[in-house]
C-alpha cells in the first residue's frame, strides 16, 4: 500500500487517551544516510520512509514535561525531564507513516524502566541537562544505563525566525502522528497528536556527540542536512494497534 500523504495537521482522532506529556524546548537535527542501512535496523513489516528516494536519521533532544496516564494529571517529578532520541522514518503495510526509535536517553531510572518494560522502547537512564542563555540552547548528555557508558555529548543551538510555511522535507522529518514498535513479538503502531510545530530557523553552533553512531548509523560523509528549533507542543497518544 501506498504511503499516507505527509501532513503538519493532527490526524482527526487516536481513540482513547493512554497518555498525555508535552515535548518543549525541541531541536530537530537530521542527516541524510543511506536507505539500506536504516532498512537493517527497523521492525519486521516496516520499510524506510523516503524523501525523493533519500532517508534521514535525526537526533532530537527536548524537554519532557507532565507525563500522565489516562487524563489524569501529569506526574511533577518523575513526569518531567530532558530526553534525547536517535530516531529513523518508516512506513507500515497500512501505509501509516511513523518513527522507529533507535535510542531514547532521559535522565528519570524510572520511566526509562517503565518504558523499557511496558512498551519495548530503547529507553536509556543518562545524566542529562537542558539550558537556555545568550539566546543559545545547550543540551547535554552522558550515559549511565545499560551503555555503551559514556555515550553522550553537548549540542548548542541558535534559534530564529518562526518558519510560517515549512519546506516539505521540513514538514516529512516533522510531522511524524506515531512511532512503530514491537510489543510481545508483534509489530505495534501507536497513534499521537498535537498541534502544528510551531517551527524555527536554528543554527547549529556546537555538535560533539556520538549517540547517532551508538545507534548504529553512520553521518561522517557530511554535516547535518536541517537544523529546526520548537517551542513545543501538548500531545496525546492512543493506544497500540496492530500494524
Amino acid at each position: 500500500m501506498s504511503p499516507e500523504p505527509v501532513t503538519p495537521d493532527p490526524p482527526r482522532g487516536i481513540g482513547r487517551t493512554l497518555m498525555t506529556q508535552s515535548w518543549l524546548e525541541l531541536s530537530f537535527l537530521h542527516w541524510e544516510v543511506s536507505p539500506e542501512a536504516v532498512a537493517r535496523l527497523l521492525p519486521r513489516g516496516t520499510v524506510p520512509d523516503l524523501f525523493e528516494g533519500r532517508a534521514y536519521v535525526g537526533l532530537v533532544p527536548f524537554r519532557m514535561h507532565a507525563v500522565g496516564w489516562f487524563g489524569l494529571p501529569g506526574v511533577p517529578y518523575l513526569g518531567s525531564f530532558p530526553e534525547t532520541n536517535v530516531r529513523l522514518y518508516s512506513v507500515d503495510r497500512d501505509g501509516r507513516r511513523g518513527v522507529v526509535f533507535r535510542s531514547l536517553d532521559a535522565s528519570r531510572l524510572v520511566p526509562v524502566l517503565a518504558a523499557r518494560t511496558g512498551f519495548r522502547l530503547p529507553y536509556v537512564w543518562s545524566r542529562m541537562r537542558i539550558a537556555a542563555a545568550g539566546g543559545l540552547v545547550s543540551y547535554t548528555s552522558r550515559r549511565r544505563w545499560p551503555g555503551p557508558r559514556g555515550a553522550g555529548g553537548r549540542i548548542v543551538v541558535r534559534p530564529g525566525a518562526r518558519l510560517e510555511e515549512p519546506s516539505p522535507l521540513e514538514h516529512f522529518l516533522t510531522a511524524r502522528w506515531g512511532l512503530h514498535t514491537m510489543i510481545a513479538g508483534r509489530l505495534r503502531f501507536v497513534p499521537n497528536r498535537h498541534p502544528r510545530w510551531p517551527l524555527h530557523r536554528a543554527e547549529l553552533v556546537e555538535c560533539d556527540e556520538d549517540l547517532v553512531a551508538a545507534a548504529g548509523l553512520d553521518t561522517s560523509g557530511g554535516g547535518s542536512v536541517s537544523v529546526l528549533y520548537s517551542p513545543g507542543v501538548p500531545v496525546r497518544f492512543g493506544r497500540p494497534v496492530p500494524a
